[in-house]
């Protein structure tokens, strides 16, 4: 037993979301969003770093010193799996841990609506995770992939960083690379799973140009892809899709997306009322005819009209994910005006309804 597993196994059992392992501060968890001190000494320089150095291979250690930085994965049998981020800083070497939960949960057990869940049927297109940092994008992937493993008989390719979830065959064969380990780039992966007879291949992140191009080709192209990026709403994901690429590529670009789009769930997690833990506010996005049309015709700041008018569709806007949990109690005002997309507008919003 490595000497960093008492921790996360502390960190597993108190159900905290992070671990992180910093020289000159005690072992810190992530309790629904807080960070909560361990009853333990401050680390120092060389306990820190023995301890990271002693789970790693030669390979990753090369790799730390070289770019200061990795991302792996560790895993403690019958505990669970961790992703971890070592990295240089002017203290020495820390460590942070993201906890990931033992089973793969469903779509229902995330709360998702049906309307979600259908997205998994398309034959081919493009589905997008958006949200920031730790918000549950990796869960939410893993909840497709989980549920098309069970109800359809085809190759699923995931492309991760690091791996997270392990997903077994079920009705699907499911080939799970790492980037790093089995691969070198996303980009890399993705040319080389276009030759592997995929039908579903799961893009970890879409950070580049490069990424993003052969994910939208990837979908025109036959195969449903799941991506995830770092966008907070359907319209502004559509436009970084976009906007990446040269201005000469644009409109070509935008016909493309328009044509293979499926739909985007983007989400927050946000504290709940009583402070006890943390819940998802989802905002979805079908892409139907009248957004497929706005997208393709550069009118993307006229999606987020169409969604309320896709509502029977199963669309919901953010800050109308918002003001239900507040409307439900689950959530306090202030965090549902604080995470709104529209600040101004949310408040009205919420003062009409309570005029009613």
């Amino acid at each position: 037993m490595a000497r960093i597993d008492q921790f996360l196994v502390y960190a597993a059992k108190t159900e905290a979301s992070d671990l992180h392992l910093a020289v000159g501060a005690p072992p810190l968890v992530r309790v629904h969003g807080q960070l909560i001190k361990m009853k333990h000494p401050s680390l120092t320089f060389q306990e820190n770093s023995d301890m990271i150095f002693e789970i790693m291979n030669e390979e990753q250690r090369r790799i730390l010193t070289d770019h200061k930085d990795i991302d792996f994965s560790y895993e403690i049998p019958g505990i669970g799996r961790f992703r971890a981020n070592a990295f240089l800083q002017r203290k020495g070497v820390d460590i942070a841990f993201r906890i990931i939960p033992n089973r793969v949960p469903t779509l229902k057990d995330l709360g998702f609506p049906p309307t979600v869940e259908k997205l998994t049927h398309y034959p081919n297109g493009i589905i997008l995770v958006t949200g920031p940092a730790g918000c549950g994008k990796s869960t939410t992937q893993a909840a497709l992939i989980d549920h098309i493993n069970k109800i359809r008989k085809e190759h699923i390719i995931t492309i991760e960083d690091p791996i997270e979830f392990v997903h077994q065959n079920a009705n699907c064969l499911v080939n799970q690379r790492e980037v790093g380990r089995d691969t070198k780039s996303f980009a890399r992966a993705l040319k080389s799973a276009l030759r592997e007879d995929p039908d579903i291949i799961l893009v970890g992140e879409m950070r580049d140009l490069e990424t993003i191009s052969l994910a939208i080709t990837a979908a025109e192209t036959g195969h449903l892809v799941i991506g995830t990026l770092h966008t907070i709403s359907a319209a502004k994901t559509v436009d970084r899709v976009i906007d990446i690429f040269p201005g000469t590529q644009k409109t070509q670009i935008a016909i493309m997306v328009s044509e293979s789009l499926r739909g985007i769930v983007s989400q927050q997690l946000i504290r709940t009322r009583d402070g006890a833990g943390r819940v998802a506010a989802t905002e979805i996005m079908i892409a139907d005819r009248a957004i497929s049309n706005l997208i393709r015709d550069a009118k993307t700041y006229q999606i987020p009209n169409a969604m309320q008018m896709g509502r029977e569709k199963g669309m919901v806007l953010m800050d109308e994910a918002l003001l239900k949990l507040f409307q439900q109690n689950k959530i306090a005002y202030e965090s549902a005006h604080e995470a709104s997309e529209n600040p101004d507008e949310f408040r009205k919003l919420c003062e009409m309804v309570a005029s009613k």
